[in-house]
């Protein structure tokens, strides 16, 4: 066993990331300037009660929760993996809770269900739909079929800071450093309808995915940066894609 897992390993250990995690997140919300761009469209579901399915990139995974209304409970699906124990619990500091599982058609049915049912009862759920191993800002079918199932839409949303790192990971993980101006950029929500058949489900997988990194790539350049370019189609979406 390497050093590192040892170290994952021990519940000391794990609770201080955690509680890091946690103080970082704050400092960098409060010592950033930070604008919300069409934060209309999320607000008008917040006011009638209605539930939706708040997509975003995997890469921009640790600040949505502060653009988010916390008199509404949020759960986030995080994936199974040893580091998605951290995230969990560090989501647990801001009031989120989480499912656990993937967002992949055929690897994710019990976190489906839990996540229609969820939504069903009028909670809301955030997926990153190219969590947890990529390929990076592209979709998957596990975010179409929950808001199917569960008749709510998909709203997009990313997040910028005009001072971060991008990390060498496949995801290219945006840390934000502190004192930075930040956005959080909101999209028009996207329905499913429950009747769709394949080819509509299919459609509306492209639809989320362009409407995702668009937010993504309207924060980049509000703060300054060019956009992240996205991995290429895999092999089979980009046959079906031709076809």
């Amino acid at each position: 066993m390497s050093v590192k897992k040892r170290l994952l390993d021990n519940e000391w250990v794990r609770g201080w990331l955690v509680c890091m995690a946690a103080a970082y997140m704050r400092f960098v919300y409060r010592t950033s300037r930070w604008e919300v761009r069409n934060g209309d469209i999320p607000q008008g579901y917040w006011d009638r009660g209605e539930p939706f399915i708040l997509g975003f990139w995997h890469g921009r995974l640790l600040m949505p929760c502060f653009a988010w209304d916390r008199r509404h409970p949020m759960h986030v699906l995080i994936s199974r993996h040893r580091d998605g124990e951290l995230i969990t619990r560090t989501m647990g500091q801001f009031g989120i809770g989480t499912v656990r599982g993937s967002s992949k058609e055929g690897e994710g049915a019990q976190a489906l269900r839990e996540i229609v049912r969820l939504l069903r009862n009028g909670a809301y759920v955030a997926i990153s739909p190219d969590g947890p191993r990529g390929p990076r800002m592209r979709g998957s079918e596990g975010i179409v079929s929950a808001a199917r199932l569960a008749g709510v839409p998909v709203i997009p949303m990313a997040v910028g800071t005009s001072r971060r790192r991008l990390l060498n990971s496949w995801d290219r993980f945006l840390l934000p450093l502190p004192f930075a101006r930040g956005v959080f950029v909101w999209g028009e929500p996207i329905v499913i309808p429950r009747e769709s058949d394949r080819a509509a489900c299919a459609a509306a997988q492209l639809q989320i995915e362009a409407a995702i990194t668009a937010a993504t790539d309207t924060a980049d350049r509000l703060t300054g940066h060019a956009p992240v370019e996205p991995d290429p189609l895999p092999a089979g979406r980009a046959a079906g894609a031709a076809g």
